[in-house]
């Protein structure tokens, strides 16, 4: 006979159930709002989200999420239209006239009013250019307008710009976060704080900074542009950042799934992650994506042609060291194959002027004869040199130190924080240093402008001080030539001159490398790195 149930026990289970079901709704919901929530970690931190100051990657990619320019460059870097729907340009390459959507919004802020937001106008391009431009602001940004005359708002859709020559590039340029669009009365009321108070109309808004702990960012609710299928984006909502200052305890965080993505590859994890020929490992491939395609950025040593130590002013001896070490071994054993060894110029693979014909091979009895040469013509029986580099990069220096004590010069290594060697590069208190070039916008006279002479560091970037009467000509030449094809060639040429007289070491060209999560789509990839979150969902 089957006894009855008791009310206690039925009353025990019925509890049982409501608290079951109560857990996993509550299950669930946290499950959909983590869906929502795009988290990463920023270990080299912000330092401003003003647009005008943005000058590294990791601010370039937070004020990406946040602000809007006149164009904008998509993942295979082609330029395309932003808040300017159209433009043309003259014959003569000096007239640019932008015709401006007039859907687009500022994200919302009580100094706009009842409405809290109000409509992008040219005069708001205006006020943001000439912000750029004022000397009092200071602005490193300032530099992308130096072939600017003027411009100035035709009406509320029409924006136009008059360069003062021809600069084919120049499209490119306004693609930078420099150029962004910032609002007049806010900027006024923060001041120097707008860098933490940032008001623009980019996808995501700003919400918190937590300096050197944590930043959150919005769903821009108002954001005008849509996907493919006319839905709007983006479909986050909402981006959170980390700063933890260590890449071992990013990684492990992103193995634990409280990361979804992981930028660049560091050696304390990369044999972790990666098999000898730079593919994710199988215990890993369940669980993780790996995406990698070109990255415009050449790592490099360079030489400060004014120094006074001899080593350095001869060009036997900087021909040596380009000739002394294996690029292609340094990859296999320090970057597990990721990146491209950098047997060409300075201008890097995927760019208009790239040939590798022009560089230097491994040639380790040529360089031995170099440094013989050396030693005989200069009586220095133990040549000797000083490389400054970074930690991060200390074993490319000390493996470059090791293969060069077999051509019989000494190489000594001294490692200083980023920022000290940084200052040190631009004020010539280094003979050799360790650095790297990313491209700011899409053409290779970006590259090549670090040998114009009048851009002689503190005040450019030429560290090295090189000047040359022919390559500063071509240079010049250059802007007046809108063929791609005519460009290239001369391109190649300068180039191909900075590396017969040895001015730098080019050591590999870079690839970006990303990590996501499986449940992370739509991010992809560029060839300048560029954090683009406008896309990307949680499955």
């Amino acid at each position: 006979m089957i006894k009855p149930i008791s009310k206690q026990l039925i009353s025990y289970l019925s509890i049982s159930c409501v608290l079951f079901l109560f857990l996993s709704c509550n299950y669930n919901i946290n499950k959909n709002k983590d869906l929502l929530v795009f988290r990463y970690n920023e270990y080299a931190n912000i330092n401003t989200l003003d647009p005008a100051f943005s000058r590294t990657l990791q601010d370039n990619s937070v004020c990406n999420q946040l602000f809007n320019g006149l164009v904008q460059l998509d993942s295979d870097l082609n330029i395309l239209p932003c808040i300017a729907k159209d433009w043309s340009i003259s014959e003569d390459g000096i007239f640019y006239e932008f015709s401006l959507r007039k859907d687009v919004y500022f994200h919302k802020h009580p100094l706009f009013g009842k409405d809290s937001t109000r409509t992008v106008t040219a005069k708001d391009f205006e006020f943001s250019l000439n912000r750029l431009r004022d000397k009092k602001l200071a602005a490193p940004g300032s530099w992308v307008l130096n072939k600017v005359k003027a411009f100035s708002a035709v009406n509320d859709s029409t924006f136009q710009i008059e360069l003062s020559q021809p600069f084919p590039a120049f499209i490119g340029l306004l693609t930078m976060k420099y150029c962004s669009v910032v609002p007049k009365e806010v900027v006024e009321y923060y001041g120097t704080d707008f860098r933490a108070h940032p008001i623009g109309t980019g996808p995501f808004k700003f919400k918190r900074w937590e300096e050197n702990i944590k930043m959150v960012f919005r769903r821009n609710e108002n954001y005008f542009e849509t996907d493919e299928n006319g839905s709007q984006i983006p479909y986050l909502e909402a981006v959170a950042i980390t700063f933890l200052p260590d890449k071992q305890s990013e990684f492990l965080q992103f193995i634990q799934g409280n990361l979804d993505f992981l930028n660049s590859l560091d050696s304390s994890y990369k044999d972790e992650l990666l098999t000898a020929k730079g593919s994710l490992r199988e215990s890993y491939s369940k669980s993780i994506n790996m995406i990698r395609g070109p990255y415009l950025n050449t790592e490099y040593l360079g030489f400060y042609l004014d120094s006074k130590t001899q080593e350095i002013q001869s060009e036997l001896i900087r021909k040596a060291i380009n000739y002394g070490f294996d690029r292609k071994k340094m990859m296999i054993y320090l970057r597990n194959g990721i990146g491209n060894p950098a047997n060409g110029g300075f201008i890097p693979e995927g760019l208009a002027g790239y040939n590798e014909a022009i560089g230097f091979t491994y040639q380790p009895n040529k360089a031995k004869e170099l440094v013989e040469q050396f030693k005989k013509e200069s009586g220095i029986s133990y040549p000797e040199i000083t490389l400054t580099t970074t930690s991060n990069y200390l074993s490319f220096c000390e493996f470059i130190q090791r293969e060069l004590e077999k051509t019989g010069l000494t190489i000594n290594i001294d490692v200083m924080p980023e920022a000290t060697l940084r200052s040190a590069r631009s004020n010539g208190k280094v003979d050799m240093f360790r650095s790297s070039w990313i491209a700011d916008y899409l053409d290779a006279e970006n590259y090549l402008s670090i040998f114009y002479s009048k851009n002689f560091a503190p005040n450019g970037s030429n560290y090295f001080h090189f000047k040359n009467k022919i390559v500063d000509s071509l240079y010049n030449k250059a802007f007046s030539i809108t063929d791609i094809e005519k460009r290239k060639h001369l391109y190649t040429t300068i180039d191909s001159l900075a590396m017969d007289h040895a001015i730098m070491v080019p050591l590999y060209y870079d690839e970006v490398v990303r990590f996501t999560q499986k449940n992370v789509k739509g991010l992809g990839i560029n060839p300048i790195n560029m954090l683009d979150l406008k896309k990307v969902k949680k499955l």
